[in-house]
């Protein structure tokens, strides 16, 4: 009878667990088979809630992948509740702990607060002196309100015990304003004359997006420009100049020592929206970036062809594709 009993609660054990699926990964992985980047692990942390870091960096790390031979990691914002992404989510960022084998990391979040054991991750990370290349709204990465008292509330985009927090302090900028009129005036990108032989330039002529151009004024003495951001009169490539706005840096790189004594290579662009990608020069110079950030011989000609359809919607709040999961981006 025991021996029945047991057999019969073993059964049941294992319908209930038929019953109810294993939850999917929270982030997608892709795996590079050949090229100059196998063996290096790059980590994609995205969730903002505008520009749909959740749609281009997927496109991104499927080139480096296979393209360039990377291991490419990609973290979104998830909805526990769901499991799926959602970049309106700014307090969850599952799979932070790939951080500790990863290479080099690509930062494109916007006012985040992730918990703390989540984020130390990110910390212990960026005082490893690894390189870090960061993308649009990353100048405002973190926002710390929900717990001021956080060993990581001087991260804010408004800290006042670390001005500007990590975006003035390591990147070079916070956020300051829109300096093109937002949703009316597109960029196009002037490459800086004096650093025009830099790698990072290497097969870089023409760069254009629909996303507007971020205003800069605390741009530190160490960074070195790589390209200026001209705002249009509309949205379109064709569209003249606006001669009432002056030129503004949109790409720049510079070297970080930070309180741990290591040094980080950093690339900092204000633009990389998913339809802003949709220019070839502008993955190209994201690519180059990664190559230069982890004292790779850039390429010529970096090979930035899409791996599969691309078809950004546009940006904006509110307007995200739901119920999207991660595996949905898989190869």
């Amino acid at each position: 009878m025991k021996a029945t009993t047991a057999r019969f609660a073993i059964l049941a054990l294992a319908f209930a667990t038929l019953a109810v699926p294993a939850r999917a990964k929270d982030w997608v992985a892709y795996e590079g088979k050949q090229g100059p980047g196998y063996g290096k692990h790059i980590v994609f942390v995205t969730g903002d809630e505008e520009y749909r870091s959740e749609e281009g960096m997927p496109m991104m790390a499927k080139i480096l992948a296979l393209r360039h031979g990377f291991k490419c990691t990609v973290l979104f914002a998830i909805d526990l509740k769901i499991g799926a992404i959602n970049p309106d989510e700014q307090t969850n960022i599952p799979g932070m702990e790939h951080l500790g084998t990863a290479d080099l990391v690509v930062l494109f979040t916007r006012f985040r607060e992730l918990p703390d054991e989540q984020m130390k991750h990110f910390v212990d990370y960026f005082h490893s002196g690894k390189p870090i290349i960061a993308l649009r709204t990353a100048t405002h990465a973190f926002n710390y309100e929900r717990n001021p008292k956080s060993p990581y509330a001087k991260y804010s985009f408004r800290s006042e015990d670390w001005p500007g927090g990590f975006g003035q302090q390591v990147l070079g900028e916070t956020w300051i304003n829109h300096h093109g009129r937002h949703k009316k005036e597109a960029t196009r990108g002037l490459i800086d004359g004096r650093n025009k032989d830099h790698p990072i330039l290497r097969g870089v002529q023409d760069i254009f997006g629909t996303s507007d151009v971020y205003g800069v004024k605390n741009l530190p003495a160490d960074a070195r420009i790589l390209l200026h951001g001209m705002a249009l009169t509309g949205l379109n490539p064709g569209d003249p100049p606006n001669l009432e706005k002056s030129l503004m840096p949109i790409a720049w790189v510079r070297h970080y020592k930070s309180e741990s004594g290591k040094t980080n290579r950093i690339f900092t662009t204000t633009m990389g929206a998913s339809v802003d990608l949709l220019s070839e020069d502008l993955r190209r110079l994201i690519v180059n970036a990664i190559y230069w950030g982890l004292e790779l011989e850039v390429p010529e000609k970096a090979n930035v062809e899409y791996v599969g359809p691309y078809e950004p919607i546009p940006y904006g709040f509110g307007e995200f594709k739901t119920g999207v999961k991660p595996s949905e981006h898989e190869l």
